[in-house]
């Protein structure tokens, strides 16, 4: 369901009225119709009936909140959190899995006005594989919090459980509060970032000001006694690898070695799986050359090259395309070439792209890629999967290809984030003669 924002905000009379949920929107509000227009109220699911206070009303659209919920939907279910409904990491935790998806694929079949074919889904709690978490001594409370932030606030929700991290992550969260808050700077922390990489654990302590000797060891012994990898990043862009391995993970059986502060799929097991599709629906035959756009450091690129004749693999983030290049040495793929560009450029310009592509991926940021779009129409691939993180852009772009004479063949959502409201989704198109 759409919705549309106004710098005018209307001052309502806070009314209560009574209203049937229909639809449940992405981001795991309920949706019904007052005055003819939508009105999205969070906590309700559709076929629940409830006494509303209106809280905001504009032209398209109004906010309500609930005051007694009178009747409970089939698929409502208790949330597995005890942070849920204060902790802004989740918003659909009370809603069925299997709604949540239906919601989320309804959504996403309006914006590209075409069915869904398929749902790409994984296990739905214990899946995230990195987490940031904030730190504040509280002088007030005389002790740590750690967790994330509030719905809508900078306040940080002080976490004991966190059911959708990965089990080992999780299980580590009672000993990392308990080693901080021994520390001498409690008060100089910022924040700890988590990775569970194939080959372990990994912790990354941001801290403002020098640790003592003490507090040193006391984290060397952590990272031993835990077999996690330890690094520390006393400014913002600064990374010390204290102790363990570099981490890495598997991407369709090879081996990719990353950074803890790289860009990385939170859910393996959804990753895993789209790798597969795009490689089933690309058909890479021995003879294509193919393109990677927006490559990262080969997550795609990398399972393409065992199949294809060439690869290239282009990235606007340099350090990515040395990583990249990195991967592909140590899997021994002498196929394929990286290189950083700035992808708003004409890439049909550089000598690389002189050959033409039989096929194109790309797997772009939120916002899209609109200076992309006629490159690719250029360059005139047979067939082109597009990844995405954001449907409304992915929506957008795909307008392009279609007047170019694409079509679209296979639409998927990935339900790569459990619970939340992000919608992430993969689109097969093929140029048709």
């Amino acid at each position: 369901m759409a919705q549309f924002y106004s710098a005018k905000r209307r001052v309502t009379t806070r009314q209560i009225i009574t209203v049937d949920v229909t639809d449940l929107d992405p981001f795991g509000q309920g949706v019904a119709r007052h005055n003819g227009k939508a009105l999205f109220i969070a906590g309700l699911l559709p076929q629940e009936r409830a006494e509303v206070t209106l809280t905001e009303e504009k032209r398209q659209y109004a906010r309500g909140q609930v005051k007694r919920r009178l009747t409970d939907s089939p698929e409502r279910v208790a949330p597995r959190c005890v942070h849920f409904g204060v902790c802004g990491g989740c918003q659909q935790q009370h809603a069925s899995v299997a709604l949540q998806q239906r919601s989320k694929s309804t959504a996403l079949a309006r914006l590209m006005k075409r069915e869904v074919d398929e749902i790409i889904a994984a296990e739905p709690w214990g899946y995230r594989r990195r987490a940031r978490l904030s730190l504040n001594y509280s002088p007030k409370k005389q002790r740590l919090e750690m967790g994330f932030r509030q719905a809508g606030s900078n306040e940080i929700v002080d976490i004991r459980q966190c059911p959708v991290l990965v089990p080992q992550l999780e299980a580590l969260l009672p000993d990392i509060r308990k080693l901080l808050t021994d520390l001498q700077s409690v008060r100089s922390l910022g924040h700890i970032e988590l990775v569970l990489a194939d080959n372990g654990p990994v912790m990354v302590l941001r801290h403002t000001s020098p640790l003592s000797a003490q507090d040193g060891e006391k984290l060397e012994r952590f990272s031993h006694l835990h077999h996690l990898s330890l690094f520390l990043a006393p400014q913002s862009e600064i990374l010390h690898q204290i102790t363990g391995e570099a981490p890495w993970y598997s991407s369709d059986g090879l081996r990719l070695s990353f950074s803890p502060r790289d860009f990385i799929q939170v859910n393996d097991g959804v990753n895993q799986q789209m790798v597969a599709r795009a490689l089933t629906w690309l058909d890479i035959q021995p003879e294509d050359r193919v393109l990677d756009l927006f490559c990262g450091m080969g997550n795609f690129t990398l399972p393409l090259a065992m199949r294809a004749a060439h690869v290239v693999g282009v990235e606007g983030v340099e350090a990515l395309v040395a990583k990249g290049q990195e991967n592909a040495r140590q899997n021994g793929l002498h196929n394929v070439t990286f290189f950083h560009e700035n992808l708003e450029d004409d890439v049909t310009l550089q000598p690389w792209a002189q050959q033409g592509f039989d096929k194109i991926l790309l797997d772009p940021a939120r916002a899209g890629a609109p200076g992309v779009m006629q490159h690719i129409i250029k360059l005139a691939p047979t067939r082109v999967v597009y990844v995405s993180c954001n449907p409304a852009t992915l929506a957008r772009d795909s307008e392009a290809l279609l007047n170019a004479g694409y079509q679209i063949q296979r639409l998927a959502m990935l339900d790569m984030f459990p619970h939340t409201g992000h919608l992430e989704s993969m689109v097969l198109f093929e140029h048709i003669l």
